[in-house]
């Protein structure tokens, strides 16, 4: 295992040489992953829970048909995988009895001699982990199948529906604005991507110190911040560049030459305008007490004292609302009603140019909930765990400098999870996991309340958003400058 941690260390210093060219390409293609990967599992889950609300077929019946031999394969592969989980289980359970045994009858050295060159604990940790993974493929490969046909639990229905929209004929009206037609989706879904920049994903990382537990000072040499573009307004930003999603819907609508279009083009403008000011006052009272414009330094602040949502949780509710306001979805999607506009600001678009709209809108649901994980929920910090490891209450999960000599036999999985690879992996993880946790909450808002009127749309923005917005400034302050008096 050293050796092996050896080998990694070279291969990692060789590649820190690069890491000014790899690291900016490395952060755009992984944001660029997130968003495109979280954009067709939304649009899955929302077909899959509005064929359960309307009691229609799903999408678990799109699949694409396979050849009777290669479905014949899956029972035996699946049944395969099931040996390999209980072998490897079996090697875990005696490895561990290996490790504990020898010990208590007074046989210290006993593990070793019969197992050789390897450790015991080693064993003990690799067995651990691929035996529930050949269970989990054991028992979700046969699922992924209905008859001859490969479904992957609805999965391929998105991908069926983007190649399907594609071939369509890409339709503009003989008397629209050619030039703001063809313009209105570029500027529509070009902010919800360029939003995602100034969002941390997940902590500084340290090439050099990957494959170890990062020491508690010193030179750590080549850092990376994981954040596509560092700059001092980071908040700021976000609001700037998320407005101008705005012209997109209005020119969308004035473009098309048809009323319905132009309607929906007018609300959809004062309603994000208006959502807009709410959605900024909010944030206020986290820029008092976070005392910084700059994200990262805003989940810093969370990692050192609480999540956001604990010191600001009124502001966490008019955030999450005015977000759900601002890209129109479920209650707020006036903009777009079928009922009243036909399909609103983008009525007069097909094939890529709406699937242009419809991504935009699926990315601002994953870049609206990046910036309320960030903001409201730590961001990527998890309780209990620090740049150096696992720590809680002043003890730090080492079994290598413990008394025990059973206990030391477990030192590779302490090593493991104390590693500076594990700890960025698990905070990135968790930073993923908040995001799926509110995009699920945003779809159960959109499946659990009615469409409101456009008029108790704005009452809501003006009579009660925007008061409650400027009250929490005003508690907050009172409650900063009381705490600074003590």
């Amino acid at each position: 295992m050293n050796l092996l941690w050896s080998l990694l260390d070279s291969v990692w210093s060789l590649l820190g040489a690069f890491v000014w060219l790899i690291e900016p390409l490395a952060k755009v293609v992984f944001v660029l992953l997130i968003l495109l990967s979280f954009a067709p599992v939304l649009t899955w889950a929302e077909r899959r829970q509005s064929a359960m609300m309307q009691d229609r077929v799903g999408p678990y019946k799109a699949g694409v048909l396979l050849p009777g031999p290669v479905v014949n394969m899956v029972p035996a592969a699946a049944f395969g995988a099931l040996l390999v989980a209980i072998t490897l289980g079996l090697i875990a359970l005696g490895s561990f009895v290996a490790m504990v045994l020898p010990p208590i009858l007074g046989y210290a050295g006993m593990a070793d001699d019969v197992i050789g060159p390897f450790r015991v604990g080693t064993i003990f940790f690799l067995c651990a982990i691929l035996a529930p993974l050949h269970y989990g493929i054991a028992r979700i490969l046969p699922s992924l199948f209905d008859g001859n046909y490969l479904t992957a639990y609805g999965l391929i229905h998105p991908l069926a529906d983007v190649i399907k929209m594609l071939w369509k004929e890409d339709f503009m009206p003989p008397r629209a604005d050619k030039l703001l037609f063809s313009l209105a989706p570029i500027i529509a879904v070009i902010p919800a991507f360029a939003t995602f920049a100034v969002i941390p994903f997940g902590p500084t990382v340290y090439w050099e110190h990957l494959f170890r537990p990062l020491p508690d000072g010193g030179d750590l040499g080549i850092a990376s911040i994981l954040q596509v573009a560092s700059i001092n307004v980071g908040i700021l930003y976000i609001f700037a560049v998320a407005g101008t999603g705005i012209v997109g819907a209005a020119i969308a609508g004035y473009s098309s030459d048809n009323k319905y279009s132009l309607l929906g083009g007018l609300r959809a403008a004062s309603q994000m305008v208006s959502y807009e000011v709410t959605l900024g006052l909010s944030v206020v009272g986290c820029f008092m007490v976070y005392d910084s414009l700059l994200l990262q330094d805003m989940v810093a602040w969370q990692m050192d004292n609480v999540w956001g949502i604990f010191v600001q949780p009124l502001a966490f509710v008019m955030f999450f609302t005015a977000s759900i306001a601002e890209y129109k979805r479920i209650p707020f999607d006036a903009p777009e009603g079928e009922s009243e506009l036909a399909a609103g600001y983008f009525l007069e678009y097909s094939s890529t140019k709406w699937v242009m709209f419809m991504t935009g809108e699926f990315i601002e649901v994953v870049v609206s909930a990046a910036i309320i994980s960030t903001l409201f929920l730590g961001g990527y910090d998890v309780p209990f765990l620090t740049a150096h490891g696992w720590e809680a209450f002043g003890y730090r999960f080492d079994l290598g400098a413990t008394d025990s000599s059973t206990l030391r036999q477990f030192h590779v999985i302490s090593d493991v999870m104390n590693s500076h690879m594990a700890v960025v992996l698990i905070q990135i993880g968790a930073f993923i996991m908040k995001m799926i946790a509110l995009c699920w909450l945003s779809l159960q808002v959109r499946w659990t309340l009615p469409r409101f009127r456009y008029d108790q749309i704005m009452s809501l923005c003006w009579k009660v958003l925007l008061p409650a917005s400027l009250a929490n400034i005003l508690i907050t302050g009172v409650v900063i400058l009381f705490f600074q008096t003590l």
